[in-house]
């Protein structure tokens, strides 16, 4: 398998550079979805796309288990160089091409599984929604087994090794509004003062305590209020707020801190103040059997030495909104060391390109064993 791999990394790395500079954000995925699309249907695999949302999955064999493969498909709308443009900075455009290159070696290895592997090319991963469109879609309703995989800063893990799963923390997004009237600079006792009302919010964040056993954060992350008219007290503003936590349940708490000081504040200013979730990201829920499955394929093509435990990270993705929402899956994402740097959502992110290899054996291995194993159950 490792010499097939290397002698099709010429089409790898084209791949890649590819779909590295036709980057688009969450929900305009289009052109990727088409390019996707004629790749996935040249090598005769069963392709389905969606009628009101970009994103597709493709298919292999037949029956049970059915066994998937997820890639996240968009980038991030940033500045780079001095130009505001889609980014694939947090590399999907890598998870897009390990995807491929693992169907790749299945229809050189695996032609016929005794069971169905499907590949879900998943959109709008940043935004945090995309995977619950995937599940409201059903495409994860008949699957046993479910593989994702990043990959992992310098920071993290170095180079050449790899972590049977992610532990990512939850993530919610929120964003707030005070609403009231504005008043004469020469009078402040006439109205309230949003920028005061918002000063307070994130003293008050600073504030909250939870259990010190548990990761989290709460901050601001945006506040616009007030005009061109220095002489006017902004009545109204508009804000964002970025919650972290490790766990589930610990992001349940913090939200019902920070709902109490908008309420507060609301109370004690006179103002009308409301907060909106405009999307989550689920804490990690990863199965030890997938875990366990992952790391004898990491052992398998690294040595064992080479394979990290379980990687404890503060970042999010709505990889897990698949495990929430459908307990009986069995899944986990396989991190991937590759001197990445400076860092995820950087705009000039680079990694080792030739770790996507790697990735490409780890994860047709665990799929074929897994096939193999649930086919015999």
């Amino acid at each position: 398998m490792k010499e097939f791999i290397k002698s099709i990394e010429p089409r790898i790395m084209e791949i890649f550079h590819h779909l590295h500079s036709h980057a688009e954000i969450s929900w305009q995925e289009y052109q990727t979805t088409e390019y996707l699309t004629q790749l996935l249907e040249s090598e005769g695999v069963r392709v389905k796309t969606f009628d009101d949302h970009t994103g597709l999955i493709g298919e292999m064999g037949n029956g049970k288990p059915v066994v998937a493969l997820r890639a996240d498909i968009d980038a991030l709308w940033q500045e780079v160089n001095g130009t505001f443009q889609a980014n694939h900075s947090c590399g999907h455009d890598a998870h897009m091409t390990m995807a491929l290159g693992v169907l790749f070696v299945l229809k050189k290895f695996y032609p016929k599984p005794n069971g169905t592997i499907r590949f879900i090319f998943q959109p709008a991963e940043e935004k945090g929604t995309g995977a619950l469109k995937m599940v409201e879609k059903g495409v994860v309703d008949d699957v046993s087994y479910l593989y994702g995989m990043h990959l992992r800063p310098f920071q993290e893990i170095p180079d050449g090794t790899a972590v049977p799963s992610i532990l990512h923390g939850g993530a919610r997004f929120v964003s707030g509004k005070i609403k009231s009237d504005d008043a004469h600079g020469a009078r402040p006792h006439l109205g309230q003062n949003a920028i005061e009302i918002g000063a307070n919010f994130v003293s008050f964040l600073n504030s909250i305590h939870i259990d010190p056993m548990q990761s989290y954060s709460a901050k601001m992350t945006a506040f616009q209020a007030g005009g061109e008219s220095s002489n006017i007290i902004p009545g109204s503003a508009t804000f964002s707020l970025d919650l972290r936590a490790q766990n589930n349940d610990t992001m349940e708490e913090l939200q019902k801190k920070v709902d109490g000081i908008g309420q507060h504040l609301a109370n004690y200013y006179g103002v009308d103040l409301s907060l909106e979730i405009d999307a989550s990201v689920a804490a990690a829920e990863v199965s030890l059997e997938a875990q366990e499955k992952m790391k004898a394929s990491i052992i398998d093509v690294l040595g064992e030495e080479k394979c990290y435990s379980p990687l404890v990270t503060t970042g999010g993705d709505d990889f897990h909104f698949y495990t929430i929402k459908r307990p009986h899956l069995k899944a986990t994402m396989l991190g991937i060391g590759c001197d990445l740097a400076p860092g995820l959502h950087h705009p000039n992110m680079t990694f080792n390109h030739k770790a996507m290899l790697t990735g490409i054996e780890i994860l047709a291995k665990t799929i074929i064993k897994t096939v193999e194993g649930e086919g015999t159950a």
